[in-house]
């Protein structure tokens, strides 16, 4: 199999998410890391990226450069991700869309519910993918639900609960934190801290896991730290498209919380929960049947969780697996593009562009509701209204 190009943007030396990125990237050989503008010092990221392993040539200084560079190759990159700072997504992704490029951005996919609508409307003219990294859709077990769910196993669902909250930022003395800070500056972070970044992660979730789209909301936010314009603290009810009921709760003062996502869902039939920091057990309940245990890799899964399992059963599965699936995916979308050939129908899970948008315009109005006393407010974007 020829290897795809991949390139990106950010994701530096020290970067949070830029290691994962490349772990998932090359774990199945899939793809080749080709190009990259990794850095805002442009020496540094070219020295960088040359360190890595990238060509001198292909070795940018910034996006610009980058876009300009690959445009006029005949051996351009297939995919490249965008893993720079929330309010620079929008204009990268738009640019190399617009240039014929498939794009995976990082979330929040754009700062405004306009900026998202247009990035859907690009995407389906160009016909181009612009995947969203919700990275932890990509986990097994996380598909092994979504199957089960689909196939009926739940019978009609009538609950679902997320929850996405840590205790990271509980500390008061960490006002002052340059890392810290920004989160809940309205100027760096837009019109949510908490919810922004962590919440939608869980909301989207709650739509992957039961194929049902959040149509109204209600959301109460608090800023428990008192020097913190935006959110710290967030409760959002909400209804889907079916009428499931949905709860979450997200925050980032929950000491003793590590990491926090997790996923309920309760139907007529039964009930499954799933701990992110416990990925290899999903826990099943039929109803009135006893609490049963269904692990990672075991057999008789569905085709959807076995594409997923990339190592035999009891040993740890991590994140830089999940995000090698979301990447195992766009691999195979892309190459059966380029081949004329129909993608395998468990490859067709990574999440779009349209995730992007329904999970800023989420934001935007669950802002809205908890200004507004809680208020229900509809919680999807005008073009899908």
């Amino acid at each position: 199999m020829t290897k795809l190009n991949w390139g990106m943007i950010g994701g530096g030396e020290g970067s949070q998410i830029g290691p994962a990125h490349r772990l998932g990237s090359g774990l199945d050989g899939a793809f080749a890391f080709a190009a990259g503008a990794l850095d805002h010092d442009p020496a540094a990221g070219r020295a960088y990226a040359q360190r890595l392993g990238i060509a001198t040539d292909r070795a940018y200084g910034n996006w610009q450069e980058m876009l300009a560079g690959e445009s006029a190759r005949d051996d351009r990159i297939d995919l490249v991700t965008v893993a720079t700072p929330n309010s620079t997504h929008f204009e990268i992704t738009k640019s190399f869309l617009e240039a014929g490029f498939n794009v995976l951005c990082e979330k929040p996919m754009t700062m405004t519910v306009e900026e998202g609508e247009e990035i859907v409307k690009i995407a389906a003219a160009n016909g181009q993918i612009c995947a969203v990294n919700y990275g932890y859709t990509g986990y097994s077990l996380v598909r092994h639900m979504r199957a089960m769910v689909a196939r009926g196993d739940l019978g009609a669902v009538r609950l679902v609960v997320a929850e996405f909250s840590h205790g990271h930022h509980a500390d008061a003395a960490d006002a002052d934190n340059p890392r810290v800070r920004w989160r809940y500056d309205p100027a760096q972070a837009g019109v949510s801290a908490q919810f922004a970044d962590c919440g939608i992660h869980a909301l989207h979730m709650a739509s992957f896991v039961t194929g049902q789209e959040v149509a109204r909301l209600s959301a109460d936010f608090a800023s428990t730290l008192e020097s913190r314009e935006l959110e710290d603290d967030a409760m959002v009810n909400f209804r889907m498209d079916n009428g499931i009921v949905g709860r979450l709760w997200t925050s980032s003062v929950a000491v003793g919380r590590m990491h926090g996502l997790t996923i309920q869902v309760f139907g007529e039939k039964g009930g499954l929960r799933w701990a992110q920091e416990q990925p290899n057990q999903l826990f099943w309940t039929p109803t009135g049947g006893r609490n049963q245990i269904i692990e990672r890799g075991e057999a008789n899964l569905s085709p959807e969780a076995d594409r997923a399992s990339r190592v035999t059963i009891g040993h740890a599965e991590g994140m830089p697996l999940a995000f090698a699936n979301i990447y195992s995916d766009l691999a195979e979308v892309i190459a059966a593009r380029k081949e004329g050939r129909d993608a395998d129908p468990a490859a067709d899970l990574y999440p779009r562009a349209e995730d992007g948008l329904r999970s800023m315009a989420a934001v935007h109005q669950a802002v809205a509701s908890a200004k507004s006393g809680s208020a229900w407010v509809d919680a999807r974007p005008p073009m899908f209204r």
